[in-house]
């Protein structure tokens, strides 16, 4: 089988397509055809040295977290799946012994850990990882959810949105933020967006962001959200400083939920106003597979379709890199190895 391993660790022109032999499975595996892989943000960290774990002796590495395909074999101790279902896959990697796994949620596992190996034709995964996929949904779509909706859905859960609540999405127009701007319009509650692009703000207004905001720059989305009013919520994927802008933005008693560090690994915060305003800031890291059990079932009825920013074959997976280095799409990135 081929697979699109990275050779190196200093971008995209080291993505390769190898030739290895077909992988068998494990007692507890499955192997699965892979009909759609997509890219995240956390495989272009590896794939540019900035992931503290993968160094160059790890090298080559096969990355990719979000496999969606049809089950080839099982291994013996495998009864949940069989040869030809549709599934996907639920990447996080969990003890199953200490508190947090026997109590929930899972992903506050003390050895979590992703899965990674989507970026071939074929792949070995755990078995009791596989989520089935009603015939209406996709390969592709499917392969949009495990982290991006799934990280923005357990993000909304945790700022206890409801509906009527207005919800700040800074970076709007990337994975994780094109798929909170869709589950809280699917949550009945409002969303400001933002993106210095305009051609970009059109469309996630399409998809039902309720404000835009053209621009990057703290001080001026914080006169324009004043403008619009106190929000209830922050999804903050960026991290850096958009995380003091988020808390200062935040009606009383508000809630920002951080996931990522796209613009930046620390951020410098107004601690007295936090207190202050009881501002609550919450870290957040994937969700549970009951989240994207949940996700496939919104697909399945047709309350959320995943926005797809481009499709790619295996031997484009360097290709799709560099267009998420650029951030000229909107949506996912998918790698559609057969």
């Amino acid at each position: 089988m081929r697979i699109a391993p990275f050779a190196g660790l200093g971008g995209p022109d080291d993505v390769t397509v190898q030739d290895v032999d077909d992988p068998d499975p494990e007692p507890a595996e499955a192997v699965v055809s892979v009909r759609a892989c997509s890219l995240n943000r956390h495989d272009l960290w590896i794939l540019e040295g900035e992931s503290a774990m993968v160094d160059t002796e790890k090298l080559p590495f096969l990355s990719g977290l979000d496999v969606a395909g049809v089950v080839e074999s099982v291994g013996e101790r495998v009864d949940a799946v069989s040869p030809g279902d549709r599934v996907v896959l639920f990447p996080n990697e969990t003890c199953g012994r200490c508190r947090y796994c026997r109590e929930g949620p899972e992903n506050l596992c003390e050895e979590f850990s992703l899965y990674h190996g989507g970026f071939a034709e074929k792949a070995a995964v755990p078995a009791d990882r596989l989520v089935h996929l009603p015939d209406g949904v996709g390969m592709t779509s499917a392969a949009a959810l495990p982290t991006a909706y799934v990280t923005a859905w357990r993000m909304l859960r945790r700022a206890r949105v409801t509906a009527g609540d207005l919800v700040f999405v800074p970076g709007a127009t990337g994975g994780v933020g094109v798929a909170s701007v869709q589950l809280v319009d699917v949550l009945g509650a409002r969303s400001i967006g933002t993106s210095t692009s305009a051609e970009k703000l059109e469309r996630i207004e399409e998809l039902g962001a309720d404000h835009t905001i053209r621009s990057a720059d703290p001080d001026v989305l914080e006169a324009e959200l004043r403008e619009i009013g106190e929000t209830d919520a922050v999804l903050n994927h960026l991290g850096g400083e958009y995380t003091d802008l988020g808390l200062r933005t935040l009606r009383r008693g508000g809630r920002m939920v951080v996931c990522g560090r796209t613009a930046g690994a620390t951020s410098e915060i107004d601690v007295p106003a936090m207190f202050l305003n009881h501002l609550q800031l919450i870290g957040s890291t994937m969700g549970t597979q009951g989240d994207l059990e949940r996700l496939v079932g919104l697909v399945a009825d047709g309350t959320l379709e995943p926005v797809i920013g481009g499709e790619y074959a295996l031997e484009e997976t360097g290709r799709a890199f560099a267009d998420m280095q650029d951030r000229e799409r909107v949506g996912k990135l998918v790698v559609q190895p057969n």
